[in-house]
């Protein structure tokens, strides 16, 4: 479902990114964007795909992930509101590299890559504040390849839910994650199979890490968790 840009808050109400450009520049970032809806699961892009748009998440939650072995997916990234993605691909000229769908229905905005890029070439601020972005990404992709395959299951797992509630904070008890993942999700979140994500998730229980009600998980005891991350 398709809506106009100029009947929801501006993009640079929202992220402070957008508001490095000029009013003439976002005037026409403006008229080259608009908002889409998307139902839950629904693809928004695939590996493979020349890209036409860069977006930013409005409402919602976006997962990125590759298909792996077998076609199971291995989530790369959770996005929250005001998140910018798809724009590695724009600025390289080069096809996604992996997938995105609606991890719960949200609001996108699709900026046309053609201005975003006219935009790129002439503002010195907004370009420089995008390699940060890409090399805050780069980074957070180092490491995540790094824990996958050098740190043992439990501190897979750990990181993952340290991961979840920084990105995604807590709800008002100040320790419950705001983000409800199924044991599949947080299974390929963590690079491991399902069977042994609720086998780990039972164990930190048992040990008094955390405790679960359903698709919540509240952490009890933070510094452990860190620190059996830290471990691998």
């Amino acid at each position: 479902m398709h809506s106009n840009v100029s009947d929801h808050a501006k993009l640079w109400e929202l992220n402070p990114d957008w508001d490095l450009l000029t009013t003439g520049e976002k005037m026409y970032i403006e008229k080259e964007s608009e908002m889409v809806s998307y139902r839950k699961n629904e693809i928004i892009y695939s590996e493979g795909e020349t890209p036409d748009y860069v977006m930013m998440l409005v409402t919602g939650k976006v997962r990125i992930y590759k298909e792996g072995v077998g076609l199971k997916p291995q989530i790369i990234r959770m996005l929250k509101p005001c998140d910018i993605f798809g724009y590695r691909s724009v600025i390289a000229d080069d096809t996604h590299s992996s997938n995105a769908n609606a991890f719960e229905p949200c609001l996108i905005c699709k900026i046309n890559r053609e201005a975003f890029m006219q935009v790129i070439q002439q503002n010195n601020r907004f370009c420089f504040r995008m390699m940060e972005e890409m090399a805050r990404d780069l980074a957070k992709s180092q490491s995540q390849t790094i824990n996958l395959t050098q740190k043992h299951i439990r501190g897979r797992l750990a990181e993952s839910l340290l991961m979840l509630k920084q990105q995604y904070g807590v709800e008002e008890d100040d320790s419950t994650i705001a983000m409800y993942m199924s044991r599949e999700d947080l299974a390929n979140l963590s690079s491991m199979t399902t069977a042994n994500a609720i086998r780990t998730l039972s164990q930190f229980a048992q040990e008094e890490l955390i405790s679960m009600d359903g698709r919540k998980i509240k952490l009890l005891d933070e510094k452990e968790l860190m620190r059996i991350s830290r471990m691998g």
